[in-house]
């Protein structure tokens, strides 16, 4: 720490002669490098002092949660994503939500600059769906995390005939038939199979890890590969059906 604010004071002062070379210099391209090259120090100073600052409260003060914490000095909007997986107990990215229809087709996705509660995504969700196809699905189904009981029940009020949403805690006798039910488990089977399109966009599309830099670059590049896994699965149910009507002219 000591060292990192030996270097802060040092750029801070180099900023400063870079100000005070810029004024006094006549060449319009050294002036526009200097000046670049202060924009980018200004901006990286304030990020390695809150770093010294989160690390010392965290080494001195044994504070783990810092306000404003950064844990990437050259994608500081990066957040800690704390999933409790055995393997990978804590993620670093951005959150991002993708709904998934029939025959695997992605109807939306969102990059969320905060992450969210689960739980506060469902209405919302349900809500777009409506805004693109004029109804409401006939079946929506999460993991356990999107579940509240104020959420089924408004589900069911906007017109949505099953909400299939685990609830983990203690079932009740009511709860538990629930769950058990033929239609709950075969939506929750379905909702495993999609966990398959997330793995597909990380592995064939690359959303293990933005390629760009920045928020727009992460949008920029979660769009890309959305819009190119969607066209390829289109592809596959136009050519199914295309397939289905030759079987059925060629039927004498």
């Amino acid at each position: 720490m000591g060292t990192t604010g030996q270097v802060v004071a040092q750029a801070r002062r180099f900023s400063q002669q870079i100000a005070d070379g810029v004024k006094s210099s006549s060449d319009v391209w050294q002036q526009a490098a200097l000046d670049g090259l202060k924009k980018e120090l200004d901006v990286m100073i304030p990020r390695v002092q809150q770093v010294v600052r989160q690390t010392r409260a965290r080494i001195v003060d044994g504070i783990t949660d810092s306000a404003g914490k950064i844990v990437s000095l050259f994608e500081h909007t990066t957040e800690l994503i704390r999933k409790g997986k055995a393997g990978k107990p804590t993620e670093f990215g951005k959150m991002v939500k993708i709904q998934e229809t029939e025959n695997q087709i992605i109807t939306s996705y969102e990059v969320y600059a905060k992450r969210p509660a689960d739980s506060a995504l469902l209405i919302p969700s349900i809500e777009q769906h409506r805004e693109l196809f004029g109804v409401v699905p006939r079946l929506a189904t999460t993991d356990a995390g999107f579940f509240s009981a104020a959420n089924e029940t408004a589900a069911q009020k906007m017109g949505v005939a099953q909400v299939a949403i685990p609830f983990l805690g203690t079932l009740s006798r009511q709860r538990l038939k629930r769950q058990r039910e033929p239609w709950f488990r075969r939506a929750q089977k379905w909702r495993t199979g999609c966990e398959g399109r997330i793995s597909v966009l990380k592995r064939r599309h690359g959303l293990n890890r933005c390629r760009y830099k920045g928020d727009s670059g992460m949008q920029r590049w979660v769009g890309l590969g959305v819009l190119a896994d969607t066209l390829i699965n289109l592809g596959r149910v136009l050519i199914a059906r295309r397939t289905r009507k030759k079987s059925k002219s060629a039927v004498p």
